[in-house]
């Protein structure tokens, strides 16, 4: 099965949300490192078909460190994330990786 994974980046931190068949796996932090998050996710999510993340200060480095590292790192406009997420009850950085996630899982993303 495939598993779709959003990322929340901040500069110190980066949330992670791990999605599977419309079920959320695994959730957690990671230093905002793109080498130690694609290690984290070659070890959560081997069959990951999209990494989802918000454009921000450091999505270009994300971006092609974590295409380097051979995975699917999508960058997503933050205004349109931001519409999609503003939905969520709760906003906190471990939510907006679960939106991201979602996103990534259903495709509704530019």
């Amino acid at each position: 099965m495939t598993e779709y994974i959003g990322l929340d980046v901040s500069m110190k931190e980066t949330a992670i949300s791990i999605r599977r068949a419309g079920k959320r796996i695994w959730r957690g932090k990671c230093a905002s490192d793109p080498a130690a998050i694609a290690e984290l996710i070659r070890m959560r999510a081997s069959n990951a078909e999209r990494v989802v993340f918000e454009t921000g200060p450091l999505s270009v480095w994300f971006y092609h460190a974590l295409r380097a590292e051979g995975l699917p790192a999508i960058c997503v406009d933050a205004r349109h994330a931001k519409a999609a997420l503003d939905m969520a009850a709760n906003k906190t950085d471990a939510n907006d990786a679960d939106g991201l996630a979602h996103l990534a899982e259903v495709g509704f993303f530019r």
